[in-house]
């Protein structure tokens, strides 16, 4: 059955990917970036793949442009995927307040709030999927990702209530945590690192990122949209409130 699919930083990386695959599955992708060009580049990419998608600019930092993006957003949205994110790395004393408090608005208030906007109409038509893209950060901590991991560990505890008030309806909502994959947001990660460190990028994937992680290896797009693809099917109708690990076998220690 294809579906309205709804996914925010969805221009490039893990955003990018799952909307592709949504669209070659039949789904009707709306790809929301913070950057409206790169929006509908995105979504003319895959249409010109015989997809169907539309770009639009949301900022998901901004409450107020979430309320006035869904004025005029008339749509049913039966899927959404919140996977917009930015990163920050520094210890908190040297940590920006109002950098630390962007990380929060991106990746904790923005899912509450698009999730607010989306569940009338999914009550309405008794179906709904609430997927966020969260992190292996959102059960285990590591230095220096103070916000970071308060978002993510608050997106957790976010999809556990809204699964509560959610009960008596079609809707479900669940976390996605993946290990690190190599986006370009991890390969900033990777190069910052070797840089404060004084060693080389693979030494940071070798003895930093991966050290923890029994499989030793990157997550894959696909184990994502896997997952996710998983999440949005009617069998999965009872699987709400969790938080689904691809972690290589981390989160066993």
């Amino acid at each position: 059955m294809s579906q309205n699919v709804l996914i925010t930083g969805a221009a490039s990386g893990i955003g990018f990917y799952i909307a592709e695959q949504l669209a070659r599955a039949g789904h009707t992708i709306i790809v929301t970036d913070l950057n409206e060009q790169q929006a509908q580049q995105a979504a003319q990419k895959i249409v010109n793949q015989g997809g169907n998608a539309h770009g639009y600019a949301l900022n998901v930092a901004d409450s107020q442009a979430i309320e006035d993006f869904f004025s005029t957003f008339t749509q049913p949205v039966d899927v959404l995927i919140n996977n917009a994110g930015i990163q920050h790395v520094a210890k908190l004393e040297d940590f920006p307040a109002d950098k630390w408090l962007l990380l929060q608005q991106v990746m904790l208030v923005g899912p509450a709030m698009m999730s607010k906007a989306v569940l009338p109409r999914m009550r309405e038509q008794n179906f709904g999927r609430i997927i966020n893209i969260g992190s292996i950060h959102a059960m285990v901590a590591s230095k220096y990702k103070s916000a970071y991991i308060a978002a993510k560990h608050g997106l957790i505890g976010f999809t556990k209530t809204m699964a509560l008030e959610t009960g008596d309806a079609n809707i479900t909502i669940n976390t996605v945590c993946p290990a690190y994959v190599k986006t370009p947001l991890v390969e900033q990660q990777i190069a910052s690192q070797a840089k404060e460190h004084g060693i080389s990028e693979q030494q940071v994937i070798d003895t930093i990122m991966l050290a923890p992680m029994p499989k030793k290896a990157f997550i894959g797009l696909d184990e994502i949209h896997h997952t996710v693809t998983f999440l949005m099917a009617d069998a999965a109708r009872n699987i709400t409130a969790q938080a689904i690990a691809i972690d290589g076998g981390w989160t066993a220690q």
